[in-house]
């Protein structure tokens, strides 16, 4: 899929957008200081400090930079073994790391993220620098979803499933550059919010 080059529309896009980041990344911070607290008492009472995991993804334009959530796994998880990404149950995720996945809790912290311009609400998933050199080997025209910001969820995120092949996510990537404005970008956070609810709520269900 051809991505169109940055015209004079998409800049004021651009401008538009990364202004609403940093106004709602700013109130949503204000917003959540209960669940940094909780999360500071709850991680740092049961598996000490400390309470914030930081991760280096890849974002616009391949700049490397740390990504941050609340701690979720126990310290040090991937000292020994090096770079395991997380499967379902995995145990080196702690008590309070379990329930803070489950509501998504552990996110929060990116907002830090997004206000400092590593990534925006809606875009591309950033990937580690493992995946990425692999990715640019084996499929082509994967560097293209590097032109614009990674984002907290995007299409691939909403649209696709788990079960896609880098392939079929990097086609949603690419939709979503090509097509992107705000009107997507609302769309596809409002579905991300109602496939992260369905998804809790199917969850709660089968546990009946």
């Amino acid at each position: 899929m051809k991505v169109p080059e940055l015209t004079a529309g998409t800049r004021c896009y651009e401008l538009v957008k990364r202004t609403i980041d940093i106004v709602l990344s700013a109130a949503a911070l204000a917003l959540s200081t209960p669940f940094w607290l909780w999360a500071l008492a709850a991680i740092t009472l049961t598996d000490g400090w400390p309470f914030l995991y930081s991760q280096t993804r890849v974002g616009r334009n391949r700049r490397i930079f740390r990504i941050y959530k609340f701690r979720s796994m126990i310290k040090d998880a991937e000292k020994e073994t090096g770079v395991v990404f997380s499967a379902k149950d995995d145990p080196r995720v702690t008590r309070a790391g379990r329930i803070m996945r489950r509501t998504a809790i552990d996110e929060i912290p990116q907002l830090l993220n997004i206000l400092k311009g590593d990534i925006s609400w809606v875009g591309p998933r950033a990937a580690r620098p493992e995946e990425v050199t692999r990715y640019l080997r084996e499929i082509p025209n994967y560097d293209l979803r590097h032109r614009v910001r990674p984002g907290l969820t995007g299409l691939a995120q909403v649209c696709g499933t788990d079960y896609d092949d880098i392939a079929e996510k990097l086609a949603y990537d690419l939709r979503y550059i090509r097509d992107r404005s705000l009107w997507l970008d609302l769309q596809t956070y409002v579905m991300s919010w109602a496939n992260t609810l369905f998804a809790r709520w199917d969850a709660a269900r089968a546990k009946r």
